[in-house]
């Protein structure tokens, strides 16, 4: 009756997505492709790449996913990773019926709290220099 196509870019967004729901996950991506999203979310118009920090290889049955994140503090880095597998292979199973094979993790950064204050305070110094 015909074939079904699934594009690389639909099963990254799955994943970026089923891995931002997982709890101790702060963001997804290196700190480079993080600063990029920022200002790209800042843009008028810009929206959210749920595909940031995500690459899949995708076959005619199978999928590889590779995923890089920013774990929260305090977290057992290992349980979010392993969380991570779980979520994506369901979500992609489910929504696409590709059998993943494997779900690489990369945590390459711990977010701490203090993080945000200082972001916060440096937004503020810069926004008075403006005025």
């Amino acid at each position: 009756m015909g074939t079904t196509t699934i594009a690389d870019v639909v099963v990254s967004k799955i994943a970026g997505v089923a891995a931002r729901e997982v709890a101790g996950v702060h963001a997804i991506g290196g700190g480079a492709a993080r600063a990029f999203g920022a200002f790209r979310e800042r843009i008028p118009g810009g929206s959210t790449n749920y595909s940031q920090g995500v690459n899949v290889e995708v076959g005619q049955t199978e999928a590889a996913v590779d995923v890089e994140l920013v774990a929260e503090y305090g977290v057992a880095i290992a349980d979010v990773a392993e969380s991570v597998r779980r979520n994506v292979a369901t979500s992609i199973g489910r929504m696409t019926g590709l059998k993943v094979i494997e779900v690489n993790v990369t945590v390459s950064d711990v977010w701490l709290p203090e993080d945000d204050d200082e972001t916060s305070s440096d937004d503020q110094a810069q926004e008075s220099r403006v005025q």
